[in-house]
């Protein structure tokens, strides 16, 4: 059993706070993303957890046992860093086992556990290659594979795709996720791709300077944003947001000065100024009679299966509609949109959500 508990952990750097008080589970076997903008805490924590920060404060426990006075070594855990941090001189049959031998193992029990993790991490026909002689995203599994090979209880992972191109990063995505469902084991990720956090978590923890916004699967932060940051973060590309003004129980009233109603909407007559959100894929494309807003697309990108519009309300307001691969409006153009209702998000002038759209209903 390996899970993670954090309860009341802090960084401080002298009179700098970095991690301001975390309380977390994550389960045995789950695959748990840190995500945020860079300088959130996201890497701290997770060296936290490694044992190479030391915990300002609170108490951390794997497997159940607090770790917080526990060498890295002895923590049951296997990092994998940015970095692949491969010895040059050595082949990837002896950079996977290095480890093993500097911990005392047998011959036999090396070699068993690098031929397993090569078999997984399909090295095999390069086990005697030096690290000049290999790709990138062959370089990061051979990182992994030294990872693989020490059986750890936990898997952390610090940006490991970051040095990546496109294609590998999807590729490698891809291999990580597979060897999750093989191996079963608790896997802790830190990445500041949010299309990472998205497709390979089964939670995903997001951080704003130094603290959690939200924890939950991806599709509830898609679907469900506590707030305007994780709305905005959560998504690519982001959220949309109108500022509108609140008109009755359900209805607001939207730049133009067209009036809107929104099903499940049930605020006081003191409500005031509220944000509006809306996904770029849930915005359509309507005439003008049916309209519930209208901008004017400054630019428009034709991807083939999709095309990005980025147009601009009469207030000032930025919107990004995602429409379909055959659109052939032109910058300089007219948009008409209209806003489901059942897709609307509505946030207070603090940020926190008063309504999630339902696109069940």
């Amino acid at each position: 059993m390996a899970d993670v508990q954090l309860r009341g952990v802090r960084k401080s750097f002298g009179s700098i706070s970095i991690i301001k008080g975390i309380d977390l589970d994550i389960a045995d076997g789950e695959f748990c993303v840190f995500v945020g903008p860079s300088g959130c805490g996201k890497s701290t924590l997770l060296r936290m957890i490694a044992g190479l920060e030391q915990i300002s404060a609170g108490d951390l426990r794997i497997g159940g046992k607090s770790v917080v006075n526990v060498e890295p070594a002895d923590r049951g855990i296997a990092m994998v860093f940015q970095s692949y941090a491969l010895y040059p001189h050595m082949t990837v049959r002896d950079n996977i086992g290095f480890g093993l031998r500097m911990t005392g193992h047998s011959a036999a029990d090396i070699a068993s556990r690098t031929a397993r993790a090569a078999e997984m991490l399909q090295l095999g026909p390069l086990l005697d290659r030096k690290p000049a002689q290999l790709s990138g995203g062959q370089r990061q599994r051979v990182a992994i594979g030294r990872a693989i090979v020490r059986q750890p209880g936990v898997f952390l992972f610090d940006e490991p795709l970051s040095n990546l191109d496109a294609a590998l990063r999807v590729q490698m995505r891809i291999e990580i996720a597979k060897l999750h469902s093989e191996l079963k084991a608790t896997m802790i990720y830190v990445t500041h791709d949010q299309v990472e956090a998205m497709t390979m978590a089964d939670k995903i923890v997001v951080l704003s300077a130094g603290q959690v916004e939200q924890v939950g699967s991806p599709l509830e932060l898609y679907h469900r944003p506590n707030n305007l940051f994780v709305a905005g973060f959560i998504g690519s590309p982001k959220m949309n947001f109108i500022g509108v003004d609140h008109v009755a129980s359900n209805q607001v009233g939207l730049p133009g000065g067209r009036m809107m109603t929104i099903d499940g909407l049930d605020l006081p007559a003191s409500a005031g100024r509220l944000t509006l959100g809306i996904r770029p894929e849930h915005l359509v494309l309507t005439s003008a009679e049916d309209a519930d807003l209208s901008c004017s697309l400054r630019v428009a990108e034709y991807l083939g299966s999709e095309t990005m519009f980025y147009a601009t309300v009469t207030d000032g307001t930025e919107l990004t509609i995602r429409a379909d691969g055959l659109a052939k409006q032109r910058a300089g153009e007219a948009l008409h949109l209209k806003l489901p209702g059942k897709a609307c998000h509505v946030f207070d002038a603090s940020g926190r959500a008063l309504h999630n759209g339902d696109l069940t209903r």
